[in-house]
């Protein structure tokens, strides 16, 4: 019997001698190799700027207290997401408003999103789950056809794009594309993680970029973002070291959250190697579809001709089963070896959430995708020989199991 671990990171020779590298210069926290990373990520997403920090929510809150969002605004997620998505509206202290599912679907119900829109509606986070890209077109007709009712607060980007800000949680879609156009240009503001079991990886950390906006200069967003993550300090130590004075200011209490040159060596020699682990990720999808195409599964549309996934999770649906059906499953395949899991919970269905007042009778269709859900293993190190054995194994409790 194998032993088949869920998402192990796929970590080369080429990392680490990249940390090696940056242990022995001396400049462990952020500085020449972060600021690398920087440009080579928005090179990547074909942006002008990306910001590296310490994740995906540190990159979403920023984000979100860079747009001014606070008390008395409201900002629509949806129940289908980790905590993540959520958990940032409330540390600004704005309204998460949650929206459930399309009917058979992991994304937002966009009729539901289009509903929701009132005055108090700042921003919009969908989430591209396992590395597919939401359905943006849609998602910025509707914030056009409501763009009367947005009530800017006197901050410059509000004032700037006059109508709800869509704010991506790209957490799972970094390497992703959708009608041509790279994730990470797609929303206005893009957040990524490249957490240990992501797709792409500096152990912890993330990314945010942002397309160029009417009359906010990028260089200078750039730098309250600077500001804001490292404690409002004026110069960071990197800046000190190159500079010919100590002297710097403190010009608000802010936050912190920055990446170190140890963890963006990791991601400087993953980016070198991205699109052949991508381009394996996909390999594998290709051969899970074929081989699972005669059952009664429904499985996630990873790439068609307008759209490539990031390849992150390989979803599975037992259409027309329950949960206790889906649990049985996962424990035969933990049984047989095979480490699979369960992706999301939907966010009423947490005791935080039930706390809050949502109720997971309000979001059918998210409970429906989340009873019969199961996630397999997918990732760049899976061996041909070990994919077989997800799949013999995966066919083989199909058969017992159905």
């Amino acid at each position: 019997m194998m032993n088949i671990p869920f998402s192990p990171p796929d970590i080369s020779q080429d990392e680490i001698d990249e940390v090696i590298d940056t242990l022995k210069s001396g400049w462990i926290t952020t500085g020449p190799k972060t600021k690398q990373f920087e440009k080579d990520i928005a090179k990547l997403c074909n942006t002008k700027k990306a910001v590296c920090l310490s994740s995906q929510t540190a990159c979403a809150e920023m984000t979100l207290r860079v747009l001014g969002v606070g008390p008395g605004d409201e900002v629509i997620v949806p129940a289908y997401t980790y905590t993540a998505t959520a958990s940032v509206v409330y540390h600004v202290g704005a309204t998460p408003v949650i929206v459930d599912c399309k009917k058979d679907s992991y994304e937002m119900d966009y009729d539901k999103v289009e509903a929701a829109i009132n005055e108090k509606t700042k921003v919009i986070i969908p989430v591209d789950l396992a590395g597919v890209i939401c359905d943006y077109d849609r998602i910025y007709e509707i914030v056009e056809k409501k763009r009367s009712l947005f009530k800017p607060a006197q901050n410059p980007i509000q004032l700037a794009l006059s109508r709800i800000i869509v704010m991506s949680d790209a957490a799972h879609s970094f390497g992703a594309t959708r009608h041509g156009k790279k994730c990470g240009e797609i929303a206005d503001f893009t957040n990524f993680s490249f957490h240990a079991v992501k797709n792409m990886t500096t152990a912890e950390g993330g990314a945010a970029t942002w397309r160029e906006l009417p009359g906010i200069d990028s260089n200078e967003l750039y730098k309250k973002y600077m500001l804001m993550t490292l404690h409002g300090q004026t110069k960071d130590a990197f800046a000190k070291n190159k500079g010919t004075s100590w002297e710097y200011d403190v010009v608000d209490t802010q936050y912190k959250c920055n990446m170190p040159d140890v963890l963006a060596a990791i991601g400087l020699a993953q980016l070198k190697r991205y699109q052949k682990m991508l381009n394996r990720r996909h390999e594998l999808i290709k051969r899970y579809n074929d081989a699972f195409r005669e059952l009664n599964i429904q499985v996630l549309d990873h790439y068609s001709t307008d759209h490539r996934s990031s390849g992150h999770l390989y979803f599975v649906r037992f259409l027309n089963k329950d949960a206790d059906f889906r649990n049985k499953f996962y424990d035969a395949m933990k049984n047989d070896g095979v480490s699979c899991n369960v992706h999301f919970k939907p966010l009423p269905m947490m005791t935080a959430y039930k706390q809050k007042g949502f109720d997971i009778k309000d979001f059918p269709w998210a409970y429906n995708q989340h009873k019969n859900q199961l996630t397999l293993p997918l990732n760049s190190v899976l061996t041909d020989e070990e994919t077989q054995y997800v799949i013999d194994t995966f066919i083989k409790n199909y058969k017992k199991l159905y």
